[in-house]
């Protein structure tokens, strides 16, 4: 880890410190290249919601909104370190992750599952939710990775069988497109976390800048998983391209 200088927001709150070090640039941000790259979440939730308010179900609108308070909370939680919004930062994925499974299992016109399927997932979003906000240190960020991972796992798992059943070419390479940027993203956010003190003491003795003083595994993290998520969901809208459900994600996929 980073040392963990005190700025404007007072010492670090969080269950986790990131490699880039903390209000090396600014005195009221924290984490300049993470608070900065985060506003790529709410750029795109934001125009998500612009572009297609007439087009999309109200479902997908809500994965689009959920993704822009992700931004805003993944922005307020590296400019000021404090565990509050780090959980305006989790909370929000965890519940964007949910609705993404609903959208990828309800991928029909009609009504797949009983009324009990959304409670099911609701009941699974407070349990989540005490898990991610009621627990404390390690075993929180522990607990709120074993609840994000299990979730998206499952979707790319559930749009990788959609994709399999297209004929589409597109469709297919839409999906490895996703894929491969998420694999990038999920290695440098493990080794921002991971590896951060080794390569803080080796890349020096190499004339190397080293991860904490230029923009983290983390700060990449927000571009890869977008890229990640746009790009798989536009191979399972493709999947449905000709059901009523699916003639607006269509038009998403096309925007």
């Amino acid at each position: 880890m980073s040392a963990i200088p005190t700025g404007y927001w007072g010492p670090s709150t969080s269950t986790v410190d990131w490699c880039e070090t903390n209000y090396q640039h600014f005195f009221h941000i924290g984490e300049l290249f993470n608070s900065a790259s985060s506003l790529v979440l709410v750029l795109v939730g934001v125009l998500g919601v612009v572009l297609h308010w007439r087009v999309l179900e109200r479902r997908f609108l809500l994965a689009f909104g959920l993704l822009a308070l992700v931004g805003v909370g993944s922005t307020a939680f590296h400019t000021t370190l404090r565990r509050e919004h780090q959980m305006l930062d989790e909370l929000p994925m965890l519940y964007l992750a949910i609705v993404i499974v609903y959208i990828l299992l309800e991928d029909r016109p009609q009504r797949r599952f009983g009324r009990w399927f959304p409670w099911l997932l609701f009941c699974h979003a407070v349990l989540v939710t005490y898990l991610t906000a009621f627990t404390r240190g390690a075993l929180q960020f522990f607990l709120f990775q074993v609840s994000f991972a299990s979730l998206e796992f499952f979707a790319l798992g559930r749009t990788y069988v959609l994709q399999r059943r297209s004929p589409d070419a597109s469709t297919k390479r839409l999906f490895q497109l996703g894929i491969a940027s998420y694999a990038l993203a999920i290695v440098l956010w493990v080794s921002d976390i991971q590896f951060c003190p080794t390569l803080n003491e080796t890349l020096p003795a190499h004339a190397s800048p080293t991860p904490s003083s230029m923009p983290g595994g983390t700060c990449w993290w927000p571009s890869g998983s977008t890229r990640s998520s746009w790009s798989s969901r536009r191979s399972d809208c493709g999947r449905w391209g000709r059901t009523h459900v699916s003639a607006g994600c269509w038009a998403w996929s096309r925007a």
